[in-house]
């Protein structure tokens, strides 16, 4: 028998992580009670700092671990060696990306700590158990592997809502928990029939395996096999049908867990979303693509018109997020041949884009709020009197949600996706995404007015410094990026270039 090697170049993001993770809490564990507990926060911020030079220092150049050697596959199909764990700039880039919003979520936890609002070394604990199963998923490349990667994402998260003692956080964290384990389910079996056909599960040889035998592609085995695990990742971007635990949950959970939730975890679903439709399902893009067109009109109308209704500011976001995660998919919905490596792209700058203005909104909500529930429209009057540099930092990212000026990150942003539908000679969709945006401007606009309305006893207030300097550091980024969007779109395709 052989041993295989274990690449720990590769694999030293992930180390970083969790060396941070088991960090705090024996930290937490030495520090004595009633000691100052914004330490751990410190400490938990080591773990991304470390992975994202460790992800910089390995470098782009592809390599992997967890490999095995080709062979043939049922059917006849001979394919070459494949990795469970690779690393290439896709990889690098989703891994920066993670630990930047990981920076920024430790940041906003300030008011939570400080308040005692939720016990600090089981919060850093799992929120750096979650960026690992993020930066795992990164470099998955096989199905169990991204699977276990989404699960470590989200695990942990059931947690992170419910450690707020208050009803309503219980309830999120219960309804978030049952309706992904159904969904895992349904990628579980998934999995299991697709590799009952084609005795694969790395992303490369499914998809080897389907283009050489047009016999299995016309099994309707198969054809549900990749509904069902196209349905278990969509319950992760919030998508339609599977979008009901999205409001609940953002509301319920503390304001820095609901920004992990609306940034980091889109993050994680639309990789892995992108890498299951755009490697292992590519021979099916004629049945999958109009399956995703369905969803991407259903999920951006929905959550669109639920949104236009809603008076508690996290469910509005949630609504919005929903709405967001339709146009993530329109690009994959029009993908065909050699159009799929522009879809990629598109849905890699949109993503970017669109994680820069919604962590921004989330930062100047909690400068806002503190460690108080996200609350409703009418808890925002005054905002403008009582902390104006944080209610600038709402309408910017409000604006680049909505595509106005001056957040044209946003509005960069849906004319990829709108560039990209058309490029796949799906106007209609175009127009359907088009008049979407225009429905948003009216909630968006209902939470920036909100903030100016006039409030009684209205007096200065101040975020914590860390809160203040995390809101300007995510406005500036949405600003820079908003000037300069070639950055974005230059990164994404060579995240499309690494991943096809």
């Amino acid at each position: 028998m052989t041993v295989q090697s274990v690449d720990h170049a590769a694999l030293a993001p992930v180390y970083a992580v969790v060396a941070a993770a088991v960090l705090a809490l024996l930290v937490d564990l030495a520090l004595a009670p009633g000691k100052p507990r914004l330490l751990l926060l410190g400490v938990g911020a080591l773990g991304p700092v470390a992975a994202i030079v460790a992800a910089l220092a390995v470098g782009t150049g592809h390599r992997g671990t967890f490999c095995t050697p080709g062979g043939e596959l049922p059917g006849g199909v001979t394919v070459g060696p494949s990795c469970s764990f690779a690393v290439d700039s896709a990889s690098v880039a989703v891994t920066v990306l993670g630990c930047a919003l990981a920076l920024v979520v430790l940041g906003l936890s300030v008011p939570v700590v400080r308040e005692a609002v939720v016990p600090p070394g089981e919060y850093v604990f799992l929120l750096l158990c979650s960026l690992t199963g993020l930066v795992v998923l990164a470099s998955a490349r096989d199905l169990l592997t991204l699977l276990v990667a989404v699960e470590t994402l989200t695990l942990p998260v059931y947690v992170l809502v419910g450690l707020v003692r208050r009803p309503a956080s219980a309830e999120a964290a219960v309804t978030f928990f049952v309706t992904s384990v159904v969904a895992t389910t349904f990628t579980l079996l998934g999995i299991g029939l697709l590799y009952g056909v084609v005795g694969a599960v790395h992303l490369d040889r499914v998809a080897a395996a389907l283009a050489a035998r047009p016999d299995a592609r016309d099994l309707p085995l198969v054809g549900a096999a990749a509904l069902l695990v196209l349905a278990g990742l969509l319950f992760k971007l919030a998508a339609t049908p599977f979008h009901a635990w999205a409001p609940a949950t953002y509301d319920g959970a503390p304001l820095p867990v609901a920004a992990w939730l609306g940034t980091a975890s889109k993050l994680g679903g639309a990789v892995a979303v992108v890498v299951t439709v755009g490697i292992a399902l590519r021979p099916m893009l004629d049945v999958v693509g109009p399956v995703l067109a369905v969803v991407a009109v259903g999920t951006m109308t929905v959550g669109n018109l639920v949104a236009l209704r809603q008076r508690r500011v996290l469910r509005l976001l949630a609504w919005s997020s929903v709405a967001q995660t339709g146009y993530l998919l329109a690009p994959l919905a029009v993908a065909r041949g050699d159009g799929l490596r522009d879809a990629v792209a598109g849905v890699a700058g949109f993503t970017a884009l669109y994680l820069v203005a919604g962590v921004g909104v989330f930062a100047a909500v909690v400068a806002l709020r503190g460690a108080a529930e996200g609350g409703t429209l009418d808890d925002l009057a005054g905002a403008a009197r009582r902390a104006p540099r944080a209610t600038a930092a709402l309408v910017l990212g409000l604006a680049g949600l909505a595509g106005l000026p001056p957040g044209l990150a946003g509005l960069f942003a849906k004319v990829v996706v709108i560039k990209a539908t058309l490029d796949g000679s799906a106007g209609w969709l175009a127009v359907v995404i088009a008049l979407n945006a225009v429905i948003g401007l009216a909630y968006y606009a209902r939470v920036a007015t909100a903030c100016f309305a006039p409030a009684d006893g209205a007096r200065p207030t101040s975020a914590p410094v860390v809160v203040g300097a995390t809101v300007a550091v995510t406005a500036t980024a949405g600003v820079v990026l908003g000037a300069w969007p070639q950055w974005v779109f230059d990164a994404a395709a060579s995240v499309a270039n690494a991943l096809l």
